[in-house]
């Protein structure tokens, strides 16, 4: 146990820390370094150091065995097997409540997962989570798109509890109903008494004599359905719509967990968005930039006449008001802005060339005010 840091100083409190501290900093830490959020190589380790500690510091049995004999109290009781950190503890399914925009999730589904607790009633579902791609203007515009997923849904027969009817479940007699069974166990310091699930009845509390001929005794039936997402116009990259109903099934007639669908908003080839505005850059001739014209700006509503004034410089920005994406919550469009990129031809005409060169010859009897000489005379 040497290498162990004592459970106090792993979640930052003091010994006499109260149950509210105790169940506050576990939050915090857990959704730190929950390995599916914090990418660092060291995360599930401090992860799971970080369970460890809250599974005794919790439970005020344990902590009174901790708190008097340390990590020796914890040898051969049980409560040292931290191994599968993912199966969860306690308090934690409601860590990750609105969080959006995580990166590094993938596409296909994930889930977080839910805390340790007693299964003889209901429990809900988890939560599912997957990614779509959304085209560009569908992201600015707002459409409806259906998906494809399989679901587990409550089976309607047995309403989830896998009887094949009410009178097929019974009271678990080895627990009592409880889900949970007391165990002794002598050790060199005494015998400590813990509490686990019921072997009989892996923690439900009831048996089932005769299983639901519908889902074999599961609770649920594997489907395959068409659900149909809304995508608002305006919505952007990284954020997430909420199905419900649609994630895990529920334990013991419990309700599903909800489907959080991660919006990827594709590239467009020239329009770039940021926030509400839109970004389009587009190229001019030099004579257009020199003497000024008037030409039609591609925007997602349509082409839209704008004025370039003469002697435009290459890099000049113009803004076209409201013709940005509409925001989500107030509906006020952004603008588009429009960068003018000045060119040179490469495939000028003959007659073309003739009127550059009595241009060049023009500009060559300013005596020493052309751009050229002014950008010499700077020098000196």
């Amino acid at each position: 146990m040497a290498d162990k840091r004592d459970y106090y100083e792993v979640l930052g409190l003091s010994k006499g820390a109260s149950e509210d501290e105790i169940k506050k900093a576990y939050r915090s830490l857990a959704k730190k370094y929950h390995p599916d959020i914090n990418k660092e190589k060291d995360a599930e380790e401090k992860f799971k150091e970080i369970n460890e500690a809250y599974e005794v510091l919790s439970d005020p049995t344990k902590r009174a065995t901790y708190d008097q004999f340390g990590f020796s109290g914890m040898d051969g009781s049980g409560f040292s097997d931290f191994s599968n950190f993912a199966g969860g503890y306690g308090d934690f399914s409601d860590l990750f409540d609105n969080i959006f925009g995580r990166s590094g999730m993938g596409s296909g589904f994930s889930s977080f997962y839910q805390g340790r607790r007693s299964q003889n009633g209901p429990v809900r579902g988890q939560d599912r989570y997957m990614r779509i791609n959304v085209p560009f203007l569908d992201a600015c515009f707002g459409k409806k798109q259906s998906i494809n997923i399989d679901y587990d849904e409550r089976c309607e027969h047995c309403l989830g509890s896998g009887a094949e009817n009410p009178s097929d479940i019974e009271t678990c007699n080895t627990c009592n109903g409880s889900g949970q069974v007391l165990k002794q166990q002598r050790t060199a310091f005494g015998i400590f008494q813990t509490q686990g699930i019921c072997p009989d009845c892996n923690g439900k509390g009831k048996k089932i004599k005769k299983a639901c001929t519908h889902c074999k005794g599961k609770g649920y039936i594997r489907k395959n359905v068409d659900v149909d997402v809304n995508i608002p116009a305006g919505i952007n990259d990284g954020q997430s719509l909420r199905i419900q109903g649609k994630g895990e099934a529920g334990l013991n007639g419990g309700s599903n967990g909800d489907l959080y669908i991660e919006i990827n908003v594709q590239r467009h080839d020239k329009f770039y968005r940021d926030g509400n505005n839109i970004y389009l850059d587009i190229p001019i001739s030099a004579v257009d930039a020199t003497i000024g014209t008037n030409i039609d700006i591609p925007t997602i509503y349509g082409d839209v006449t704008m004025k370039i004034p003469s002697a435009t410089q290459s890099g000049k920005q113009f803004r076209l008001k409201g013709k940005g994406v509409q925001d989500l919550r107030s509906g006020k469009k952004g603008d588009q802005i429009v960068t003018v990129n000045v060119i040179v031809d490469e495939d000028l005409s003959k007659r073309e060339k003739e009127l550059y060169k009595e241009l060049q010859e023009i500009q060559g009897t300013k005596k020493g005010d052309s751009i050229w000489s002014r950008f010499k005379k700077s020098f000196h």
